[in-house]
């Protein structure tokens, strides 16, 4: 089984998106973990947003990077680039580094349907590679 470690600045939002994809297109072929520079706890429209597509990640935790040091990483995705930009170099091990920066949806101004459509289209992009990503590597 593979470890697989996604990692965004904040950990609220992108990052737990894939994590929630990842664990839904690898289900039972990988063991999925995501992360953040800093903790800032899930944001509420994130869960929201992957509701609307039937997938739970209510009970997700904001998590700091450290927190994963002994599991030995197969994989470790970052979603944003500040996250790929500052990723702790100590912590690579044998892991294969893949950077995807989607935009952040939760620092999008305007009105609700703005928002909601910004979350929308990150999700659908998430969705995606996450797709892909698991035909390719798992």
């Amino acid at each position: 089984m593979k470890n697989i470690l996604v990692v965004c600045a904040g950990n609220s939002c992108r990052s737990q998106i894939a994590h929630g994809y990842l664990n839904y297109f690898g289900f039972k072929k990988a063991n999925i973990y995501s992360a953040g520079l800093e903790k800032h706890g899930i944001e509420p429209r994130a869960i929201a947003t992957m509701q609307e597509d039937g997938i739970n990640i209510k009970e997700h935790t904001s998590n700091l990077i450290e927190e994963y040091s002994h599991i030995d990483f197969d994989f470790i995705i970052s979603v944003c680039d500040h996250a790929s930009e500052n990723f702790p170099t100590d912590f690579i091990t044998k892991a294969v580094i893949i950077h995807h920066h989607f935009k952040d949806p939760a620092a999008v101004k305007g009105n609700n349907r703005q928002i909601h459509d910004a979350f929308e289209n990150t999700r659908i992009e998430i969705k995606d590679f996450c797709r892909r990503f698991v035909r390719q590597y798992l």
